[in-house]
Parts: structure tokens; sequence; C-alpha cells
């Protein structure tokens, strides 16, 4: 789900994980099996299997015990989007094991041993859990498997041709003789691991591509999952904390006379931009903030607002960028076009929303440290938090929870940087909880993106030329800087020119800032939440005016990117395009790829005299690769579309005096339960590699119900949202 792009990954990341993935094992402590993957330069060192202290450490994904218990230690965090369930069938698929028998751990921060083979860092995003564990965690439990075969073959003095893998035991196929994981994981450890390990083929699976259970579920309906929020321990105290409402702004001074005064209030604890109040309940907490009598040095920013922020990102359209494509001849395109086109988009600031607010606990105790809060990216949480303590890393401890909600929030660490600092000043295990209000106004925000774009056009109307200029901030230059190219950020350009086949491409990027202090980072769907509302509603509009059906528009410009094609025709076939609807409604098309999948959405909106806009039906047709849970790619598409329609309808913050207007859901609202139309998810049959399906369905949402309201109303959208007054009267 949320999260970071899905630029190229370098040929060398490809290459180490699909064929130089080397699997060594150990004996774990106690007995059994640890099998995992190593870099070859660990591998070299480690041999090919060895006894607990000789083999360098492996990414320990699986550890068989004397007992026959499967343990996977999970790589990738559960946010919602059903990455315990997937990574789950991949192991037990490979390691001929019952999933039901699987029990599974959070990985811990480890960022080499851990990272992920698309991003580098041990992060959770950008559609990237299933993509990055499709084949190392698959390779695990073949390696695992075959290794146990061969033990089983050796005690029986038999070929291991003749022994097979069945539910958790080998069977030797002669002579029926079984026996169980657990007695052959001592032998098993010892053996050297495959250096190639024979995957299952496509087609012959038995858990991959079925609908299995969600392995999170049930404690999730019982109440027993654990999400940071849900954190209690003996000796807990309650924090809640404010920062300065202006961005970059310090605290300049606290009287805590009226705080101090409420039963339950305990201590009041101040860092250069925020103060808490610590008490034995969360109430108390709350009520002594409230009563907190607090001056802020508001600074630089006091002056800044959404009009000034609009202003200075139009004034960047004007400025040469950084070019990021050039293919063709862009200036012989234009020289020669029939006609030329041109349009700018305006995109809001908005902001994540997630249902859990941010909080962390922490216990600080001199010399050591233990930290217990949700993150999408352990290995750097756990080093800000490292930071923070002032302590060596073997002494800060780092406890992943479930995520009550990502979508990219939980990809920075501020929050864990700040609780560290605040729980220094506190006795005893202390659990820091932003209220929604303070979350929502010191969120790390998807920031204002403006674009131009210019078409060259021939003598029919179509697209011979493409200029597309992005203005925004380069996120990755601070986030990610492998996702940076000749100092373009790669997420801000995905998909800037769509998967057509123009001949004469042209994109620049000029870099656009928010002001000092004020946080910007990804959001879901990154790079195509913006591009793919941009180019597809260029496209829909270029259809209009040259009076040519917006699918037939698109058609000749696919023969080249055949998936995105046949989805294209899914789409149509299943959403009754081209049947006549009554005024006032109208569908929209839009067509796309990213993160490895091959999307096309078609919207039905109606939109009545008052311009209230209301979904009525949305129809998705992809092309994921291989779906590996059916289920939950089709929740996840669902969840994206949703996600997409909030925007539409809602999504904007707005800023005045150097501070965020919005606080809660009555003024940032999301899609209420009503307001949600039917979502029909159409997958199509696929033996390619898994692509990504957390965060197209958000994009094409945006997308196709801006297209299908330009054929309700005849009013094209430039900026989101959609409001009632920039349609009303139209019906």
């Amino acid at each position: 789900m949320s999260a970071v792009p899905a630029a190229p990954v370098a040929p060398a990341a490809r290459e180490g994980l699909t064929r130089r993935a080397v699997f060594v094992a150990a004996a774990a402590a106690g007995g059994g099996m640890l099998i995992g993957f190593a870099s070859p330069a660990q591998a070299a060192t480690a041999g090919t299997g060895g006894t607990a202290g000789t083999a360098a450490a492996p990414n320990p994904f699986v550890r068989i015990d004397r007992a026959g218990q499967v343990t996977l230690i999970l790589p990738y965090v559960e946010m919602g989007q059903g990455a315990y369930t997937s990574q789950v069938q991949l192991l037990a698929e490979e390691l001929e094991v019952d999933p039901a028998r699987v029990k599974f751990e959070a990985a811990p921060p480890d960022e080499k041993l851990y990272g992920s083979p698309l991003f580098g860092g041990q992060i959770t995003g950008g559609s990237g859990s299933l993509r990055g564990s499709w084949m190392t965690l698959r390779a695990a439990g073949a390696s695992a498997r075959m290794m146990l075969v061969e033990a089983a073959a050796q005690r029986w003095k038999v070929s291991a041709q003749d022994c097979v893998a069945v539910r958790g035991e080998v069977m030797h196929s002669a002579s029926g003789r079984r026996i169980g994981y657990g007695a052959l994981a001592d032998a098993a450890a010892r053996l050297p691991v495959p250096a190639s390990p024979a995957l299952k083929p496509v087609g012959s699976h038995k858990l991959i591509g079925t609908s299995y259970r969600r392995v999170d579920t049930p404690d999730k309906v019982k109440g027993a999952a654990k999400f940071g929020i849900d954190m209690h321990m003996p000796g807990l105290r309650y924090a809640m904390v404010a920062a300065c409402p202006v961005f970059n702004g310090k605290l300049a001074s606290v009287d805590a006379t009226e705080a101090m005064k409420i039963k339950g209030v305990e201590q009041v604890v101040q860092i250069e931009d925020a103060v808490a109040v610590v008490g034995a309940t969360t109430w108390a907490a709350l009520k002594g903030l409230r009563a907190l009598k607090i001056e802020w040095n508001e600074g630089a920013n006091a002056g800044v607002s959404t009009a000034s922020m609009v202003a200075q990102s139009d004034a960047a359209l004007d400025r040469a960028g950084l070019v990021a494509v050039d293919t063709g001849s862009i200036a012989s395109a234009e020289a020669n076009a029939a006609s030329r086109y041109e349009a700018i988009f305006r995109l809001p600031l908005l902001a994540h929303a997630v249902l859990e607010p941010i909080n962390c606990t922490v216990h600080f105790r001199g010399g050591d440290c233990d930290v217990w809060c949700g993150s999408q990216i352990v290995g750097r949480a756990h080093q800000v938090a490292v930071a923070a303590a002032g302590l060596p890393p073997e002494r800060v401890v780092f406890h992943n929870q479930l995520l009550g909600g990502g979508f990219g929030r939980r990809l920075e660490v501020d929050y864990v940087t700040q609780a560290v600092l605040l729980a220094k000043q506190v006795k005893g295990p202390v659990k820091i909880t932003w209220s929604r209000e303070e979350d929502m106004r010191h969120d790390y925000y998807r920031f204002h993106n403006h674009s131009r774009v210019n078409v060259a056009l021939d003598a029919a109307g179509r697209p011979t030329g493409w200029r597309h200029r992005i203005v925004g901030p380069n996120i990755m230059a601070r986030w990610l800087p492998a996702y940076q190219k000749d100092n373009i950020d790669l997420d801000i350009i995905d998909g800037a020119s769509g998967p057509y086949d123009i001949p004469n491409v042209f994109v620049d990027f000029t870099r656009n800032e928010a002001p000092t202090g004020m946080g910007t980072g990804n959001w879901r769907g990154v790079g195509p939440t913006r591009n793919v509302f941009i180019v597809e509603s260029v496209m829909d509009d270029l259809a209009h005016r040259a009076k040519i059906d917006p699918v037939e528009f698109r058609r000749p410009l696919l023969q080249k990117s055949t998936r995105t094609l046949a989805a294209m025709n899914l789409a149509v076939a299943k959403s009754g395009w081209g049947e006549a609807l009554p005024p006032g409604r109208g569908r929209g098309i839009a067509v796309f790829d990213g993160f490895g999948s091959f999307f096309a959405m078609v919207a039905q909106v109606q939109v009545d005299s008052a311009g209230q806009l209301r979904f009525e039906r949305i129809v998705c047709a992809a092309d994921v690769g291989v779906a590996v849970n059916p289920d939950v790619v089709v929740a996840q598409i669902e969840g994206g579309v949703i996600f997409g329609l909030s925007s539409v309808l809602y999504g904007r913050i707005t800023v005045a005096n150097g501070r965020v207007e919005q606080g809660n859901f009555d003024t940032y609202p999301v899609l209420r339960m009503q307001e949600a139309p039917p979502i029909e998810v159409h997958l199509i049959a696929s033996t390619a590699e898994p692509g990504g399906v957390g965060e197209p369905g958000t994009a094409g949402a945006i997308a196709a119900v801006a297209n299908a309201v330009f054929a309700a109303t005849g009013r094209r959208a430039f900026a989101l949202p959609l409001d009632a007054a920039q349609l009303k009267g139209t019906s």
C-alpha cells in the first residue's frame, strides 16, 4: 500500500534477486533448522552449510524446530494490505506445509538482512511487498524442502528422487515410509544448500493463486491483535503532545500551573518544538495539555498560506526544468503540428489521514531503551531511535507492531525521534499519542503538484508530440536517494506520458520545495496518482476535441502496450461502455501501467443540478501477473479505489498564517459507506511475475471519475477536488 515509487529496479538488484540469491542454512539455537537469504559475499564467508556460530548470519526467513513447528520471519509489515497472508502462502507453497501450521513473527530491524530487493531498505510500501518476496520466500521454502527430502533419503539410504515432501512430512514413494520435518531438521541443517532451488512451475501451485483466508483476521476479529496504540504494560504512563502549529516554529515558553492541578497529571516535559503532558490516563494527559498556557516562536513561516504556495508553484511552471525524458524530436513535432493543445493542472496539498493516530511507546532506562510502534520502515525507525536515545544500537530494541493504516505516513520517523526525546525525561514506560488534530496538522503531506502539458497534434487530432513539465518537491532526494537520476525524483515523473506510443516525448522536472519545516512525503499511489489523472485527462480531452470515442482514440496508441490494451478491452466489455445514459450521468475511462501491473478503469457517475457528485459504479480490469491471493488482490484494489474517491470529493489541505486549517474528519472528510459505489474487479489470468496492487486503484479512480464527470457535465477538471461549486448547474 502506500508509499514509495515503482521506478525501475536496477538491473544489478534484479539479477541479484532472481539469479544470484544465495541461501544458507544453519542449526537453529536449541536444535532444528534455520534457512534464509544471504548476499554472495556473506555466502562466501559462510560456505554452504554449517552449525550455529559458524555460518554467516543469514536473512532468517524460516525456522523449523525439532517438533516440526515452522516459523516464518516476515520481512514486510502488515498494515491491512494482506502482506502477512501472501508471505505465508509463498513459503508454504514451496515448503509443502499447511499454511495454518506456519507461525509468523515480524522481522526485527536490520537493513542489511531484511532490506527489500526492490528498494534496498527495510521498507514496506510502493506495492513492493509481494514483488520483493516473490523469489526470496519461494526459494527459501524450496531450499528447505529439498534439504529435508535429502536428509530423509540419506536416513533411509534411498535416492532423493524417490522421496517427496507432503504436508510437513517426507514420504518414500515405494515403501510408504514417512517422517516429519521436525525429526529431519537437525540433519537437514548440516546439508549443502541447493545452489538453484527448483521452484514449482506456475500452473502446479496448490496455494498460490487461491484465496486462502487472511492469517491476520482471526486476532483482529477477537480483539487480540496488537497495534501500536494498544500497547500496555505495568507502570505505563500516557502522554499527549503538542508541537508548534506553525511549520518550523519553536517552543518559547510553557506555564504548566493549571495543568498540574488536574487529577492524574504527573509531569510536563519539553523539547525544542513540542511539549507533552504525562499522566496516569490518556484523558488526564489530554485535559492537562488543554490547560497549558503555551507561547510559540512562530518563526519565518507565520505568513505562509495556500495562496502563496500555489503562486510559488505557478511561478515554477515558467522555469525550465531538468530533462527527464527526451525521445524523438519534440521541437520537430511541434514545428510540424497541424494544431497544438495546452493545459495546466493544479493538485492540492493532501494528508494521509490514517485511522490509527500517530503513537509510540518508549521505555528508557538509562542504559537501555525499548520502543514499540508501527512503522513501514523498521530499520530506519530503529536508527533514529538509537540517535535520539544516544545509546549503542544493541541497547535500543525496536518492537514493530501492526499498523492501523500507513499509506506512506508511517514511512516517516519524526514521531519516533520525538517520542524517544520526550521519554528520556520520564521515569518508566510512556505511551506518546497524538490527537487527531495533531496528526493531521503535522503530517508529511503530498505537496502541491502543478503540471503543464503541451501536445502536438496531426490533422486528425492525434498526438505526435508530448511535452510535460512537472513542478513539485524532490521527495526522493531526502527519502530514498537510489530513486534519483541526475537530480530528478524518479517518483514524481513516473507515468508522465502514460503507456502510449507517442514518437516524440519530452518531460522535464522543475523542483519546487515546501516551506522549510513542512513535512512532505509519499502518499498512496505516489507518482501515478499525480500523473495518471493528468495524462488521462489530456487524452480524454483530445478524444472529445477530435470527436472520437475515448476508447477508440486510445486504441491505436496502445498497440505496443498489449497488456494495457487487454485490460482496456476487458473493462470496456464489462462496463457497458457505449450504452446510452440519462442526462446528468456519464462514464469515463482511464488506462495506465505502474508497479509492474496493467490497469483500466471505467467510472460511472451522476452529477445533479446542485453540483452533487455521486459515484454509481466502478469497473476495473487488471493484469497483475500471478494473483497469489485473488481475494487479497481484489480487496487491495477496492481499498485503493475508495482512497482515490475520497480525494476526488474531499482531498484538500489548506494553510493560513502558517497553520493547517483542517484538524479532523469533519473538515477533512473521507468517503462514507453510503457514498461508496459498487466496485467490480476483473483479473486477467497471467503467468507473469506478480505486480503491485495496493497503489494503482487510487490513481485509476481519480482519473476515471474526472473523465466521467466531463462526460456527464461537459466540464473538464484541471484541479482537484471536484466540489459542488465547480459542478453546480451542469445537468
